[in-house]
């Protein structure tokens, strides 16, 4: 093409125009000219959602097939784990974790992408947290500010209005509620509370023989099954056959042996069996093999020669020879069905030395006491008022 100029002179020739490419040259209104290319290796991460810690979406892949894009070693994220752990608990019953559910779950979207020295560091702080909080709790206090003292001559007063039942939960309290049930002056006003004229004492019970030290606290517990309805109540209920056979007699040391004679309503005479024992103390894991301890000016109103004692009394209709047993262990008690089905049948077995716990005791190596027909059989503790003591305890 050939244009001409304005004053029609010469040719000027035309440049000729480039041709569009389509995608960049005619870009539509409103969008940008040209894009940003996806660079490599920026791989999209994985967000963990807390939907998902489900006991019915947790499967075996997600442990053993788990996706490196969501942490880089290729293990699930421990707030996952957690997660999970605590579903497992709840499920089986067992106490759940200190945080609850709602504070893992949501803090676990922002450790997805952390790495696992993160989580290291975590877990040291996590227990260094835990032991500064035991330290504090175990921390005690030298100034004592966690409770008052006050002085004996109080728990003196309040020891007044205590009843018999509840001695052992009083001296439980404190020390010092303790060292005042010890006291002759506790022991002597709870004689005196509970007295009454009308009641049968034994000579050694009266109060004139309770001016004593000695054995003063045996003496008044065992006057308040004379005096004090409840206590006198426990003892009338006692059955003549009680109705299982009583345990607390094992690997107990028989002291004295004793029969006599009873005349009574019947036209034939019945004879009364007697095996005092003295229970097996108590053993210690440590060392010390004894309990608390009075204090030392109170030991003789504590002093009970018959402590831990018991009488196992039993009426037979005729009289059967009993070999000697004294100083020998007691290893077996069993009261059956006589042959007649009329009355019952009392076997006790006595051994040289006692039976450890699980062992059956040999009957081939003790000497075996069989009483039949029986009357009767009680189990008489040192403070029932039938229980034979010296007058001079």
């Amino acid at each position: 093409m050939v244009s001409r100029g304005a004053g029609g002179g010469g040719a000027v020739p035309a440049v000729p125009a480039a041709p569009l490419r389509p995608g960049r040259d005619m870009a539509p209104r409103g969008r940008p000219a040209a894009a940003a290319m996806p660079k490599r290796g920026a791989r999209k991460r994985l967000k963990f959602r807390a939907d998902d810690v489900c006991s019915e979406r947790v499967t075996v892949a997600d442990y053993a097939n788990s996706d490196p894009a969501v942490v880089k070693s290729g293990r699930v994220k421990k707030a996952v784990a957690n997660a999970v752990q605590q579903e497992v608990k709840s499920l089986c019953g067992l106490e759940a974790s200190c945080v609850p559910a709602e504070e893992v779950l949501s803090v676990s979207g922002e450790s997805c992408d952390s790495s696992d020295e993160m989580d290291t560091k975590e877990s040291i702080n996590g227990r260094s947290a835990s032991r500064k909080k035991k330290s504090k709790r175990h921390k005690e206090d030298p100034e004592g500010g966690g409770g008052e003292e006050y002085p004996i001559d109080i728990w003196l007063l309040l020891a007044s209005y205590i009843r018999p039942e509840d001695i052992v939960r009083f001296s439980l309290i404190c020390k010092k509620a303790w060292t005042v049930t010890c006291t002759a002056a506790f022991w002597t006003r709870l004689y005196r509370r509970h007295y009454s004229l009308d009641a049968y004492l034994p000579l050694r019970l009266r109060p004139e023989s309770m001016e004593k030290l000695h054995c003063l606290r045996a003496c008044v517990i065992r006057s308040l099954y004379h005096m004090y309805e409840p206590f006198a109540s426990r003892v009338s209920r006692n059955p003549a056959i009680p109705d299982s056979t009583p345990s607390t007699l094992k690997n107990s040391r028989c002291l004295l042996f004793w029969c006599k004679k009873i005349e009574g309503n019947r036209q034939e005479a019945m004879w009364e069996f007697n095996f005092k024992f003295k229970k097996q103390s108590p053993r210690f894991k440590s060392k010390c093999c004894k309990g608390l301890q009075p204090p030392i000016q109170y030991e003789e109103v504590h002093t009970n020669p018959d402590q831990d004692c018991c009488l196992l009394q039993i009426t037979t209709f005729n009289f059967i020879f009993v070999p000697i047993v004294m100083g020998m262990t007691f290893t077996l008690f069993t009261i059956n069905v006589s042959t007649d089905m009329r009355h019952h049948r009392v076997r006790l077995v006595f051994q040289d030395a006692p039976v450890r716990n699980g062992k059956k005791p040999r009957l081939d190596q003790g000497v075996q006491v069989v009483l039949d027909p029986v009357h009767s059989v009680r189990l008489l503790d040192w403070w029932h008022p039938q229980y034979p003591f010296s007058p001079k305890a």
